[in-house]
This record gives structure tokens, sequence and C-alpha cells, in this order.
């Protein structure tokens, strides 16, 4: 599936034919201009990577990785069926009612918290079908994975889909620049996943009990809160 897609300004879309967030992050260490979609709409499921180019330093920037999460979800929730649940998780896991399907990663030119990266993308990855059960004929096998068209999302379509979360992020974008993470942190509460429940997280845990200001992960464990940076979600370039 190779057709072109439509990007709102500033932005622009290549269709790739493997890893879109390895083909982001070539594009983006050669010098590509902050907007580059990435895209893979594949036959059991879609990918997409953005570029950024940041002008803050990486503990600000990573805030990125929620911030095209809440387009994910404000795209994807205006495309299906009201009843499905689309939440997200601190690590950059992707929920729809309640169980795992797909997620957001990030690569960046630095992982250096206090250097401005030279660039960040940020990508996801999103099932259309679960891969043990293509023809949805046993979807309750794995009730804690799903797929895209196991939740009753038959009608959304990925080009949509794709064109959608660009819409949305940028969106997202231009609020964050305008006003700050005060919205954004407002948002993304309402749909993160876990939030004030038991978890572990890279071997920690404890009760998730919020986020501070640059989307560290707060995790409590009696009378300690330890702090989780999102930077240490960063993934080595590929």
């Amino acid at each position: 599936m190779s057709e072109d897609l439509s990007f709102p300004p500033l932005m622009s879309g290549e269709a790739v034919a493997g890893d879109a967030l390895a083909a982001a992050v070539a594009r983006a260490a050669q010098g590509c201009d902050a907007g580059q979609i990435c895209y893979r709409l594949g036959e059991t499921e879609v990918e997409a990577a953005l570029v950024f180019a940041p002008e803050v330093p990486l503990a600000r920037a990573v805030a990125m990785l929620p911030l095209c999460g809440v387009g994910f979800q404000n795209a994807l929730g205006a495309l299906s069926p009201p009843e499905v649940a689309v939440q997200l998780g601190w690590d950059g896991g992707i929920r729809l009612n309640g169980a795992s399907c797909g997620a957001f990663r990030m690569v960046a030119s630095t992982t250096d918290p206090e250097a401005v990266p030279d660039w960040l993308v940020v990508g996801f990855t999103l099932p259309l079908y679960p891969a043990d059960d293509p023809d949805l004929s046993n979807t309750g096998a794995h009730p804690d994975r799903t797929a895209l068209y196991a939740e009753g999302c038959a009608e959304v379509q990925p080009p949509a889909l794709v064109e959608s979360w660009a819409r949305h992020t940028l969106h997202w974008i231009n609020r964050w620049e305008d006003n700050g993470p005060k919205a954004l942190h407002s948002e993304w509460r309402g749909l993160v996943f876990d939030l004030d429940a038991e978890v572990t997280i890279q071997g920690q845990s404890g009760t998730f009990i919020g986020v501070d200001e640059d989307f560290g992960m707060l995790l409590r464990d009696g009378e300690t809160t330890r702090l989780i940076p999102l930077t240490t979600l960063l993934e080595p370039a590929p």
C-alpha cells in the first residue's frame, strides 16, 4: 500500500517500505526539515514517525512522546466508534479497551538531558490484526493484547488515521509552543492508563501517582517517591 497522503502545512510525508521510525531517524540524521513524516501502511499494521527539531533541552523536548500520543488518541477517537476507549501508557504504550495495542517509541540525536538535540523522532506502530489470529477467529485468546480491527474499528482506514494523527499532533504542538505544557498535561492525565495503580517500570515497583512538569513518572513506594525521567524511554538510534 503506497498511496500518497495529505498532510497539513509545515508537514510532509513519505511512504517507506521498512521500519518507519528507522526511516525517519535516517532522514533526520541527513538534515531533513522538521515535520517530515515517514509512514508504512502494511497489510497487518500501520506505522508512522514524525521528525522534530527541538529548540529546548532534551529533558523538555521528550514531552513530544506524550504529545504525539494525545494527538493519536484524538485522531483515533474521532474515527472509531464512540464505545472504543483509547488510552495511553506512560511508557508509550497504546491501549484499546484496556488491552495493549501497539506503542510509541522515540529516538534523539543525543541522550544528554541538558543538551538541545539536533533532532527528535517519535513514531508509533499499530497492529491492525492480531499477529496470531489474522482472521479474528479467536480474539479472546490473549485478553491483554489486541489489534485495531479486533476492537470494532473496521471502518478506520490507515491512511485516514495517519493523516488525522498528523493534524491533531500539529494542533497540540502549536498549543504547547504558544501556551506551555499545562493543557497537554491536563489532556494526557485524562487518558493515561494505570494512574494510581501499582506498576513495575524499568525494574522499579510502586504506585504511579502522576508525573512531573517534564512528564517524568512519579512512583511512590511506602514513604518514598522516586522519579523516572521520560528520557529513560529513549531508544538508541538504529
